[in-house]
């Protein structure tokens, strides 16, 4: 079982915070992108043996809501005449609200997308047009409004939160707006500076700065108790779930099981390697090799302990002693100490976790229990 991703790289404009690979999409996704995504989907078919199984489908981007509903239908059908993905638990496409019609969500449906992840972001337009972002508050409850009518039972939103300016009264609207659309998963991401985008130039000019670290524990609390209290649970990081709705293929990257990526800047894990592709689509289009990274056993361990740790399940004791013996958990248990004591984590039935209103400085307690 696996992760299948499959990478839809256009966008209209960029988001002035997005550092993911993407490129401009003037007249539509070409043929020719279509054909190599397929041609990619070639080499993984097994030859005279079973085929592989994905347990997910997932179109992320860049804007997959930009590819016509019966062309990702095309893309679903290559994919089943060379897997087996009558087990897929789900099917999800990234979607901008303001292409969500009603047709085109008929149309999504009628390919075999089940799940939609709305990049809502805010529900404050000062803070969209900041960003960037395409569309208005009421075109993002529009669009979860049409989904729902569409057929739509598994809709998760994105949130940005830590954008200086719109904490406070914005974000405390921003969360009451996402609560009121009874969507079932809700995704709220801290605002993160990259060098490569218009927020990271502008920081490099003293254009932008990014929020006091008082501000950022503040709306994170602010965050996980209101949306804690509606009875979603904090299970990773930056997600949030009503019971029964967490996202399924995210777990493949957070429980370090297999994934394909398929298209520019995909990555891809085996268990043993991680493959990668070329960021630029014309590379992609002429077949340019994929990188590759063998993961030695530390690799793995501090791997492991990252993604463990972005999780309420955090560590598994017993399955970290098996897979990467004893010497290794010892120490990560005497370098966890400090942080047991204070009480940043804790130890319940064999597991080694943050509690989830501890979850902003998982990064901090990771690094302390990274092999160097």
């Amino acid at each position: 079982m696996f992760g299948l991703y499959i990478h839809i790289p256009y966008c209209r404009s960029k988001c002035r915070y997005c550092d993911f690979y993407s490129t401009p999409c003037p007249d539509g996704v070409p043929e020719a992108y279509i054909d190599a995504l397929c041609r990619e989907m070639d080499r993984f078919s097994p030859c005279g043996s079973t085929p592989l199984r994905p347990d997910t489908l997932y179109f992320g981007g860049g804007t997959p809501s930009l590819y016509a509903p019966a062309a990702l239908k095309g893309l679903l059908n290559h994919a089943a005449q060379l897997f087996d993905c009558s087990g897929a638990a789900e099917t999800t496409l990234e979607a901008n609200p303001d292409d969500l019609t009603g047709d085109y969500l008929a149309g999504l449906r009628e390919a075999g997308i089940d799940r939609l992840s709305i990049g809502i972001q805010s529900f404050d337009d000062d803070c969209l047009k900041l960003m960037n972002r395409r569309h208005t508050a009421a075109q993002a409850i529009g669009a979860v409004r049409a989904a729902q009518r569409a057929g739509f039972g598994n809709i998760t939103a994105d949130l940005i939160f830590g954008i200086p300016g719109f904490g406070g009264d914005s974000l405390k609207r921003s969360l009451d707006g996402v609560l009121s659309l009874g969507v079932q998963h809700i995704s709220a991401y801290h605002l993160t500076v990259e060098p490569d985008t218009a927020f990271g130039r502008r920081a490099a000019r003293g254009e932008f700065r990014v929020v006091e670290e008082e501000v950022s524990e503040e709306e994170f609390l602010t965050v996980h108790q209101t949306l804690t209290a509606a009875g979603f649970e904090h299970y990773e990081v930056s997600n949030y779930a009503l019971p029964g709705f967490r996202a399924r293929h995210n777990a493949s990257y957070w429980h370090g099981t297999k994934y394909l990526g398929i298209g520019p800047a995909a990555h891809s894990f085996d268990g043993e390697e991680r493959h990668w592709n070329a960021c630029s689509v014309e590379k992609y289009i002429a077949g340019a090799p994929a990188g590759k990274e063998v993961l030695t056993q530390r690799d793995r361990f501090n791997e492991y302990v990252m993604t463990a740790l972005r999780t309420a399940e955090g560590i598994d004791l017993e399955e970290a002693a098996a897979r990467f013996g004893a010497k290794r958990l010892a120490r990560m248990q005497e370098e966890a100490a400090p942080f047991l004591r204070s009480g940043t984590l804790r130890i319940d039935r064999g597991r080694m976790a943050l509690p989830p209103e501890k979850f902003l400085i998982s990064d901090a307690v990771i690094g302390a229990l990274f092999e160097t």
